[in-house]
């Protein structure tokens, strides 16, 4: 443990890191809270672009229902607020040996309702997200299931209430911070067998408890988990609000009807700081936004020249610099560089015209051709300006006869989508999970099942493909080098294994490789103790206000 902390602390990431469904009834001070009143001290109110579609933490691949989902249940470990090191949650103390691995329990933590967390719970809840055979396993649970738990796990027993033995696959060096994903909360295993809607009410062991889910307004309250068994939360109340378009977030909260917001867009950025009653908190992040393209649809994309020529021909240096004001860097590669899979020899591609078209001149695409691209309508903090990312590279593409179509979708409905490979093209991005290479190289470009012979791309519908590989990309040579990467223990080793697997992804261009952005904050003045958490968290339940 200790050991795994020392590596990413010399990093120093993280300056500061239709129908309605109510499911219970508001405390009678909401009303008050939205006022516009930020004299309220005990409702922490947290402003955000999109709504959670499910608070089911195993069926969704959204940062939006994770920031919910966080504040009520526990994982066994944890990141500490603000750093990438893991930490205590519901396990006090681990060790791995090889393919063994063992959790020693907390005993005084309690699910809202009031029952016992023993060792049962987890085993109840890996099954639901993987165990086929288990008579409660979701069908419909998302992509995090294989990578996370399902791929690595051979068994999981308890012995006693308290102590977790795993036996993995093979041996796997991120497995502890997969432990820390918020796909690996715990739930409990009495409402898992008792027909426990985890779409639309929850009971973890969190500092906060599901109150109100009011999804025609696009408002959750949450309040105090009277059972929690760590410190805070320091507010009454914490409500999350939808309030979608940039402008209105930010106005709201230079107003004071929000006291925390995030995923701002750089026109937003002044407004703030030109506020007397808050201020923008920044932080590196972990992250990467891209434009992938999907091999498994488009046929040009299959050509390794096309997607180079795409690559030069897009610039993204001005996307970076002039759409984004500056609050990202120009990616080259699927890591970003606060990791050490990093491979700091490599550069972006250079916006260069000529040479894109002198690419596409060697393909049967020399005429051009057309394809959409399918976009998110609000800011990500990977892509701060969707649409006129968007609208840049149908500008650069159209220079070298390939016509784009924008296809703008709200963030839900453009997860399905693309999630079922129904783009040609799409703007994506990724923020860490565990803060391990394998998190970018293996969830994103790895298809997690075997490609026919001399085809380095394999068909959506394939059983078992991962979905998360937008681009349906299937490089052997890439393959072999993550997989190797995953059972190696020594940093040194797997670094050299991330830095080739680096070289051959930027080579290969799958995506379009488009930034790195910093984690960008709206904070009120009132707001005391918050800290940007680049992975994990936020750890709202920290925060008091004044």
């Amino acid at each position: 443990m200790s050991g795994d902390s020392g590596q990413f602390d010399r990093r120093s990431f993280l300056k500061s890191a239709g129908s309605a469904t109510v499911v219970a009834t508001a405390a009678s001070s909401l009303s008050g809270c939205l006022g516009g009143d930020s004299g309220n001290g005990s409702t922490l109110r947290y402003g955000r672009s999109a709504h959670s579609k499910t608070l089911d933490p195993q069926n969704t691949t959204s940062g939006e229902v994770s920031k919910v989902t966080n504040q009520i249940y526990d994982g066994l470990i944890d990141f500490e607020p603000g750093e990438a090191a893991i930490t205590k949650s519901l396990a006090t103390d681990w060790s791995m040996d090889g393919k063994d691995v063992t959790l020693e329990l907390r005993e005084d933590a309690q699910f809202d309702d009031g029952t016992d967390f023993t060792a049962d719970d987890f085993i109840a809840t890996y099954r639901r997200f993987v165990d086929e055979e288990y008579e409660y396993y979701v069908e419909e649970s998302s992509v995090y299931g294989p990578f996370t738990l399902g791929n690595w796990i051979d068994s999981v027993s308890a012995d006693g209430d308290y102590t977790l033995n795993i036996t993995l696959t093979d041996p796997y060096a991120p497995f502890l911070r997969n432990l820390a994903m918020f796909a690996a909360v715990v739930l409990p295993k009495d409402g898992i067998e008792n027909d426990f809607d985890f779409t639309a009410d929850a009971n973890g062991t969190g500092p906060f408890q599901l109150d109100e889910l009011d999804d025609s307004n696009g408002r959750i309250l949450l309040t105090p988990n009277d059972n929690y068994w760590g410190d805070g939360p320091n507010v009454d109340e914490l409500l999350f609000l939808e309030r979608g378009q940039n402008s209105t977030r930010t106005q709201a909260l230079v107003e004071g009807e929000l006291d925390i917001i995030d995923n701002l867009g750089p026109d937003n950025i002044g407004t703030v700081e030109e506020s007397d009653a808050a201020e923008i908190q920044s932080g590196q992040g972990i992250n990467v936004g891209y434009m992938s393209m999907n091999q498994s649809r488009m046929e040009a994309f299959r050509d390794p020249k096309v997607r180079k020529a795409i690559s030069y021909a897009i610039d993204t240096e001005s996307i970076v610099n002039e759409v984004y004001s500056g609050i990202a860097e120009q990616a080259d590669q699927p890591c970003p560089p606060a990791l050490f899979g990093h491979n700091d020899d490599l550069s972006p591609y250079a916006y260069d015209p000529e040479e894109a078209q002198s690419l596409l001149d060697e393909t049967e695409y020399s005429d051009g051709f057309s394809f959409d691209l399918t976009t998110f309508q609000n800011a990500r903090g990977y892509n701060p300006a969707p649409l006129p990312t968007a609208e840049t590279i149908r500008t650069n593409l159209a220079e070298i006869g390939i016509d784009v179509t924008i296809d703008e979708r709200q963030f839900s409905d453009y997860l399905t989508y693309t999630s079922e490979g129904k783009h040609d093209a799409s703007l994506a991005g990724w923020y860490t999970d565990n803060a391990d290479p394998d998190n970018f190289y293996y969830v994103l470009l790895h298809p997690q099942v075997e490609s026919p012979d001399g085809q380095d791309w394999v068909d959506w519908g394939t059983e078992g493909f991962n979905t998360s590989n937008r681009s349906a990309w299937a490089n052997q040579d890439y393959m072999e080098l993550v997989e190797e990467a995953q059972q190696t223990s020594d940093e040194d080793e797997r670094t050299t294994l991330y830095h080739e697997a680096a070289q051959i992804a930027r080579e290969e261009a799958p995506w379009v490789f488009i930034d790195y952005a910093d984690e960008i904050r709206g904070v009120r003045n009132n707001v005391n103790n918050y800290t940007i958490s680049a992975i994990g968290g936020p750890h709202l339940h920290l925060v008091d206000l004044e």
